[in-house]
């Protein structure tokens, strides 16, 4: 399976934590953090129409990000929105699923933009 999704939040931009009213202390999930979920479920449930079930298999992924600036980023810090979304869009039941992982950065793409392929991780056994 290959998606194409929006550019993530990283995860310091994708929650935060309010300093004063009755939400004080709880970390939530930004207005970043919510309006990338919309747009990458939306692109998920186009791109797997009709919508498959969830894999229930051990996972390998492989990632591609494209960002959409040159600005410095850490590469471990995008993979949490990712992850989240393609649970909740119900990719795959959990991302415990996950075995085998790569990421690389791809070039810089206008509006940024990232990549997954998604196959079973064959038993060995």
């Amino acid at each position: 399976m290959i998606l194409t999704l929006p550019f993530p939040p990283s995860v310091n931009g994708y929650w935060r934590a309010p300093n004063k009213g009755s939400l004080k202390g709880r970390h939530l999930v930004s207005d970043r953090g919510r309006k990338f979920n919309s747009e990458a479920l939306a692109s998920i449930l186009e791109q797997l129409n009709p919508k498959p079930r969830a894999l229930t298999c051990d996972l390998s992924v492989s990632v591609v990000f494209y960002p959409p600036t040159r600005a410095k980023r850490d590469l471990d810090n995008y993979f949490k929105a990712l992850f989240d979304v393609m649970t909740r869009a119900r990719v795959w039941l959990d991302d415990s699923q996950i075995k085998k992982l790569s990421a690389e950065w791809g070039p810089v793409t206008k509006g940024g933009k990232v990549t997954l392929h998604i196959s079973e991780v064959a038993n060995a056994g």
